[in-house]
């Protein structure tokens, strides 16, 4: 892996919220509207989650593997990329990326276990085509940086180690939206840091000053996470099943 995020082909692929929020022709064919389109990857990063439980593999496995499935719908449709496929199929690559393999059959054991929708039955043939087909869409670029390594750092540095669960949640959170494919990870940490601070009530505002950073950008960032909360709480299953279904 590659020692320097600025030097990583993670740094080289950040992409522009413009060039995130856009929705596939194919897609707006089938009537996915952009926020169709993001309740589809909020769904199929939390499958990846649950999925990941049932084979036991690491929280960065599961970063990782939500990462590759952002990064192919920036240039691929969810019409020819199937989600429900290209989900477990991230974590098989990532598992082998993040050097936590997991077998493919092991996967389709616990697929079928979760559901019994036939959308979702898929067998370890797929999971390899698939695989070919991501590794195409990401260009092979498979290094991925994530906030956790700057956050233990930065929150010791903060004097704020017993938030450190607490923040910790808000990062893997992150993934929930689309901030990794934007932001430098080390901006990521620090924006969740930041909305601990401000939840915990821990005035930090002198250690902010002092880092050399861009604090409107952390600003920002923190104002997209606790807005991305606010709008959770009014989506409801119903909605998560209509943007599903025009996939079929």
């Amino acid at each position: 892996m590659a020692a320097n995020f600025w030097t990583s082909s993670h740094y080289k692929e950040l992409l522009d919220p413009e060039e995130v929020d856009v929705v596939n022709p194919l897609d707006k064919e089938k009537g996915i509207t952009l926020e169709d389109s993001k309740l589809i990857k909020m769904h199929m990063a939390n499958y990846i989650g649950r999925l990941a439980q049932s084979v036991k593999v690491r929280q960065r496995v599961v970063a990782t593997a939500i990462t590759y499935m952002r990064r192919v719908y920036t240039r691929k449709s969810m019409t020819e990329y199937d989600p429900r496929l290209v989900a477990p199929t991230s974590l098989y690559l990532a598992s082998k990326a993040e050097e936590s393999t997991v077998q493919a059959r092991l996967l389709v054991f616990y697929i079928r276990k979760m559901h019994s929708d036939d959308k979702f039955r898929y067998e370890i043939k797929d999971i390899l085509e698939m695989e070919m087909k991501i590794l195409e869409a990401l260009n092979y670029y498979l290094v991925v940086f994530h906030p956790y390594r700057a956050l233990s750092q930065l929150l010791q540095d903060a004097g704020m180690n017993d938030a450190t669960q607490f923040t910790w949640g808000l990062v893997n959170d992150t993934y929930k939206m689309d901030l990794i494919l934007i932001h430098p990870p080390h901006l990521i940490a620090l924006a969740c840091l930041y909305v601990a601070s401000v939840l915990k009530d821990k005035e930090n505002t002198a250690w902010f000053e002092e880092l050399r950073v861009d604090m409107n950008v952390v600003k920002n960032i923190s104002m997209e996470i606790l807005d991305f909360y606010d709008n959770q709480k009014t989506i409801q299953d119903g909605r998560i099943v209509v943007a599903m279904n025009k996939l079929a």
